[in-house]
């Protein structure tokens, strides 16, 4: 049963008195209507409209439902009217929020060019190393990195891949050697990340297929960017996603360990509360991201 059909069908049986000139300007038959009304009580357990041969009347419960449907009605109504006017076109206030690792190395570089692009756009970006809740915060879109995403009631939409690999400053080597395989780990300084997952078991696939590292991080720290300063700053050894890692590794101040190894690769997740904060603004800023995403971790 469409609610709102049946809401719309039950307002106009009650504003016109009828069920046959109702169903006349609905382009319907009357014993059509009758059956949904009929059905809506069912669902309800209550009865709405007394009806005889004669006469219609409302009940105190029908009176209550039709009061009540006028204004869903004219909630509906004026949301598609909103939505209507405004498809299309990017503007409005978007909040999101993310990872400060992640909020600072990939979203605020493409910032600029995403606001040049659509200047009657605000702007909120959150940056919070812990899972927030998006309706509390009125999110309009969290970007969430994580192996996989729970079954709830936000949608998920997957928009990239990480690699997560492992790291050292060449001074930290010099003095401590080149670990050659997983098991030479245990014999070394490890620098944690607090939120992961794998913050006390490194579960490593490599070319003799899985393997399982424990390790008991004597420093850990709950933010990647952190992490990645000090293993520059030559404090051990740890892991970094790519879009932390790219730049160190490139000017040589962090060297690659294990290279035939990797972490399992968590997934880029756009979140939103619902499909319908699937919208103009929304969908803007995914494109960006996306097109930022797509050379490295697509």
């Amino acid at each position: 049963m469409d609610k709102l059909s049946v809401m719309h069908a039950y307002c106009r049986i009650v504003e016109r008195g009828s069920f046959a000139r109702a169903a006349e300007d609905l382009g319907v038959s009357a014993a059509l209507l009758s059956r949904e009304v009929k059905l809506l009580e069912e669902s309800l357990g209550s009865t709405l409209l007394t009806r005889t041969t004669r006469s219609m009347s409302l009940t105190d419960a029908g009176r209550l439902y039709y009061e009540e449907a006028l204004g869903i009605l004219d909630a509906v109504g004026r949301v598609e009217d909103h939505i209507r006017d405004g498809a299309g076109r990017v503007q409005g206030h978007l909040k999101v929020n993310a990872s400060s690792s992640f909020g600072q190395m990939v979203i605020a570089p493409i910032l600029p060019s995403f606001l040049d692009a659509y200047p009657d756009l605000r702007l909120t970006l959150s940056m919070d190393d812990r899972v927030v809740d998006m309706i509390e915060g009125g999110f309009d879109v969290s970007i969430r990195i994580r192996p996989a995403m729970p079954d709830s009631s936000l949608v998920a939409r997957r928009i990239g891949i990480m690699r997560q690999r492992i790291f050292a400053a060449p001074g930290y080597l010099e003095h401590a050697g080149t670990p050659q395989s997983p098991d030479d780990l245990s014999r070394h300084r490890i620098v944690g990340f607090l939120l992961a997952e794998h913050l006390t078991e490194w579960a490593l696939s490599g070319p003799d297929g899985p393997c399982t590292v424990q390790i008991d991080p004597p420093l850990r720290v709950g933010n990647s960017l952190v992490l990645r300063d000090l293993l520059v700053a030559g404090q051990g050894i740890g892991t970094l996603p790519d879009f932390v890692s790219d730049g160190p590794e490139a000017r040589g101040e962090l060297v690659r360990l294990l290279p035939d190894y990797e972490l399992p690769a968590p997934e880029i997740f756009a979140v939103t509360a619902s499909r319908l904060g699937m919208d103009a603004r929304v969908s803007a800023f995914l494109e960006h991201l996306r097109t930022a995403l797509r050379p490295a971790h697509s």
